[in-house]
């Protein structure tokens, strides 16, 4: 588990299948993430991210708003086999959208990854029109690097943003970089 200022990182529970569910429901919330999926879709995609970290001993973190308790997402680690790299990730309910948490969680789940994972680099796969996740990405220091196809069944060409640890390190250790 994970503290920030305002939010718990935490490893996925049953209890968080509703609002997950909620969230892949949401055309918009979805979109950028594989799309809509239902109700059975979307338990898999739960299972999924939780078993990877029986499998790889990481994977995305629940995010739970520390103030209301309420779950409000995912993020973190992600690494699927033939993915194009050691991605941190995010995606959040709509109405987390704006409040600065995909920040606050990016940056302490990549703190995680370099410094727990022993990753050296940490990319962001994000669909060329998502210019929020861009943005985000931008915001966290990462550059742009390449653009990649997704691996089946997603098929999906992205944009690599991404950074080395070091940078990352010498970022955290400046006023500009909390």
């Amino acid at each position: 588990m994970i503290e920030t200022a305002r939010l718990i990182l935490r490893l996925p529970r049953s209890e968080d299948f509703e609002p997950w569910a909620a969230m892949m429901d949401d055309e918009e919330a979805a979109r950028f993430i594989g799309g809509r999926q239902g109700r059975a879709d979307a338990w898999r995609t739960l299972c999924t991210v939780a078993g990877a970290w029986t499998i790889r001993g990481f994977s995305m973190f629940s995010v739970v708003e520390k103030q209301s308790g309420r779950w409000i997402g995912r993020l973190g680690p992600w690494q699927p086999e033939g993915w194009p790299g050691t991605e941190v990730g995010w995606a959040l309910t709509r109405d987390a959208w704006g409040k600065g948490y995909a920040f606050e969680g990016a940056a302490a789940a990549m703190d995680w990854a370099f410094e727990t994972l022993g990753w050296k680099e940490v990319i962001h796969c994000i669909a060329p029109e998502n210019l929020r996740s861009i943005a985000l990405a931008k915001r966290l220091g990462s550059n742009w690097q390449r653009r990649a196809l997704l691996p089946a069944p997603r098929n999906v060409c992205i944009e690599i943003y991404g950074q080395d640890r070091d940078g990352w390190r010498a970022r955290r250790r400046t006023p500009a970089g909390r």
